[in-house]
């Protein structure tokens, strides 16, 4: 097969679009905003359906021997193409719905391949020359939602349960506390003390409405609030704040990455042979340094039982922040598309 695969990355946020190449080359991006509840408030998740399939088939140009890539931002088992979940697209909803038949019932000419867009994102990050002889990779992607992969690169594996599905862990439950007491967030699944509900991107910002509703003096005069209130985004003020080591914005971050360390942390003591853990995602790149040094804060301070004290660098070896580029959700839908197509 020559010819370049369509690649199709499905988010809470956008759909992005490009067409791969062989060698890898991503060339024609583009990018447009997801029909997502959000975006359509009071429309039907089946009318949200209907609308993603015209999206995507209406996405591909109508050429012999179609193949289509799509890395989606959903829980779903990619050996049936079976969505069971998308908080960040169809909010609580999780009646199990097959994008792969209705795309193809659709477009009955183009070659479907759907894998979730961690899955997607963890084959490009796999395929890097540097891991090629580690045994595990691990990947995390902190967003609008939060999900893992693991993958076996000796046997170039990602292993699924019965329902085809591995790493959920924003939908693991979370504990979480705000100024010295525990916070309760209802996560976009619509269920209360998900991982997600606290560290997402938007988990983050509920947090922060918390924090100031708890600590509302320490918020009025904090860079954090101060940039806030004059209607800088959240995401930007954040990072600020952050940059001028402001204490709130300190301790709100502290507090949103305590949940995802402790997974990290039980990750990596039930399966040390996981030789890199690699971390992205927008919150993570958004946040730059700030958010590793969170982390690892925690691991530091609560790491591996005997290894963290014998080994103190074994941890923070094995945890990664991906650079631009390198875990690409739509390459990895290539990269997927491309091993699914028949030689």
């Amino acid at each position: 097969m020559n010819a370049a695969i369509t690649v199709l990355d499905v988010g809470g946020t956008h759909i992005r679009q490009a067409l791969w190449l062989r060698e890898g080359e991503l060339r024609a991006r583009t990018s447009r905003p997801s029909p997502s509840f959000k975006r359509f408030p009071g429309t039907s998740v089946a009318e949200l359906q209907a609308m993603m399939v015209r999206e995507l088939c209406d996405a591909v140009a109508e050429t012999p021997d179609a193949v289509v890539g799509i890395s989606f931002g959903a829980a779903l088992d990619h050996r049936s193409g079976t969505i069971y979940a998308s908080a960040p697209l169809w909010g609580g909803h999780s009646e199990p719905y097959s994008l792969r038949a209705a795309l193809a019932a659709r477009r009955p000419e183009v070659r479907w391949h759907i894998v979730n867009d961690v899955t997607a994102a963890l084959l490009h990050a796999a395929a890097a020359p540097g891991r090629s002889t580690h045994r595990k990779v691990l990947l995390a992607t902190i967003s609008t939602g939060i999900a893992c992969r693991v993958i076996d690169q000796r046997l170039g594996l990602i292993p699924v349960d019965i329902c085809g599905l591995q790493g959920e862990i924003g939908h693991l439950p979370a504990h979480c506390e705000l100024a010295g007491r525990s916070v309760e967030l209802d996560c976009d699944c619509g269920q209360t003390g998900h991982l997600a509900a606290y560290a997402s991107g938007p988990g983050i910002a509920r947090m922060a409405e918390v924090l100031a509703q708890r600590e509302p003096r320490r918020w009025a005069a904090s860079r954090l609030g101060l940039l806030t209130s004059d209607g800088t985004d959240f995401e930007s003020s954040l990072r600020r704040a952050l940059d001028e080591q402001d204490g709130l914005a300190v301790e709100l971050l502290d507090a949103a990455t305590a949940p995802v360390a402790a997974v990290l942390r039980t990750a990596l003591c039930l399966d040390p042979e996981i030789d890199e853990a690699v971390l992205t995602g927008g919150v993570v790149h958004g946040l730059g340094h700030h958010y590793r040094h969170a982390l690892m804060g925690h691991l530091t301070r609560e790491g591996l039982y005997l290894t963290s004290e014998r080994s103190p660098e074994w941890l923070d070896q094995r945890i990664t922040v991906s650079g631009p580029g390198e875990a690409d959700s739509l390459a990895g839908a290539g990269i997927a598309a491309y091993a699914g197509v028949p030689a």
